[in-house]
């Protein structure tokens, strides 16, 4: 009987390496550490060890000194690793360098980031923005392409394995794809722009949600807006927009954004290449902040998304208000009751996978659009249906009694609508 022959991929031998600079904290360095562990298995390798290596002084050669780069040597070689993953940003000479001194692929913190992304963009936007990341981040160093991720999970081949070949694109025709790419982005651009103007005009105010990657945003966007979008307790599960209309206690509707997440040194490649993606941030009316209130790291969480925002562009009176959903309190239900004590105003206890706090969140979002609203009575024919059909439409009609002939109707509204009616 002929035997079976497994079709399953064999997975990458791996190390990572996580260069501890002496400004960081014993916690901070910790954390990073364990991130970055994450960050490696998301992309589907067989993580064989993690080594701490502390730096003094970063040389420019190797970023390491010499004795680190033979003792990583050694565990790269006692391991079999395919890949040696380098929490740090290394520069073309350095990649190299390492490369030689450890007979393995070496990848950095970008070129990872970048191989994740590209195995999840699903959109033709999300994969047309991963590859024009991945363009700029190879024509500075134009390395060797390993081909086999590129074909079993469209990848762009920064990782290893077998099937090595020299890179076939020189800068040049690197650089005419990067053009081809922007411009068909830009045509992305435009439409998302027309889209986003259809949405003004009809006067449906538009809330992002933001926050550190893993914090909970897919899974309360989709509680709230009974969607399906993609959600696991994974890093950078979701990179695709998404935008679903969500109605509101007292009928009001908003336009609700899911967006990709930050995180820590999160590479500028990205942030250039997402812009697009992101202006559904930098347009919205109010971002909702979602954040992991179980994670011990969450201070510095926030801080990261705050940096990534100023980033944008978003900083003092050019960016919108925020409303902080601290998440994950199923997580933690000793200090729940102190959380929700502790916030008020902006803030708010939630639990995407419980659904606890998420009729305050939208009580929150409710009082939020309104609070411009101006609250007035008209008084109008019986027979005027077209206005009090509008005051339907584009307000909250509070109360109307019909005396006779005459309709009385009490209703909030914009002031933009009221000048309409009034």
């Amino acid at each position: 009987m002929a035997e079976l022959i497994s079709t399953e991929r064999v997975k990458d031998r791996v190390v990572s390496i996580h260069p501890q600079i002496d400004s960081r904290s014993a916690y901070a360095s910790r954390s990073r550490q364990e991130e970055f562990d994450r960050l490696v298995l998301s992309s589907d390798c067989d993580l064989r060890e993690s080594l701490p290596a502390p730096i003094r002084r970063m040389t420019a050669a190797t970023l390491f000194g010499s004795g680190q780069v033979e003792l990583i040597a050694e565990q790269v070689q006692i391991h079999e690793a395919d890949v040696a993953f380098v929490d740090h940003q290394l520069t073309p000479v350095q990649q190299r360098n390492l490369e030689k001194a450890w007979n393995s692929k070496v990848v950095d913190r970008t070129g990872l980031i970048l191989e994740i992304f590209a195995a999840r963009a699903r959109t033709n936007e999300g994969v047309l923005q991963v590859e024009l990341a991945s363009l700029n981040y190879q024509i500075s160093r134009l390395v060797r392409s390993w081909t086999h991720l590129e074909r079993q999970r469209g990848g762009f081949g920064f990782m290893g394995g077998p099937g090595e070949r020299q890179i076939e694109l020189d800068r040049r025709m690197i650089r005419d794809r990067i053009k081809s790419v922007e411009k068909d982005l830009l045509h992305v651009r435009r439409m998302r722009a027309t889209q986003r103007s259809g949405r003004e005009q009809s006067e449906i105010p538009t809330v992002a949600l933001v926050g550190y990657t893993n914090a909970g945003k897919s899974t309360l966007f989709n509680r709230l807006t009974k969607a399906d979008v993609y959600a696991a307790d994974q890093l950078f599960a979701t990179l695709d927009p998404t935008l679903r209309m969500l109605e509101l206690p007292g009928g009001n509707k908003i336009m609700l954004s899911d967006t990709v997440g930050f995180v820590q040194d999160l590479p500028h490649e990205l942030v250039d290449a997402f812009r697009s993606t992101l202006e559904e941030v930098t347009r919205a009316d109010l971002i909702l902040h979602v954040r992991d209130a179980s994670d011990p790291e969450s201070a510095n969480q926030k801080a990261v998304v705050e940096a990534t925002l100023i980033e944008l562009g978003l900083d003092g009176d050019t960016a919108p208000p925020m409303i902080e959903a601290l998440n994950k309190i199923d997580l933690m239900p000793e200090v729940r009751s102190s959380i929700q004590e502790e916030i008020a105003g902006s803030r708010i206890a939630t639990s995407a996978l419980t659904g606890a706090g998420l009729d305050e969140l939208l009580q929150l979002l409710s009082k939020w659009y309104e609070q411009d609203m101006q609250e007035f009575t008209l008084q109008l024919p019986v027979s005027d249906g077209k206005t009090l059909a509008y005051c339907h439409a584009h307000g909250r009609v509070l109360e109307q009694k019909v005396k006779g002939e005459q309709l009385t109707v009490t209703v909030r509204m914009s002031p933009k609508h009221a000048a309409k009616v009034l």
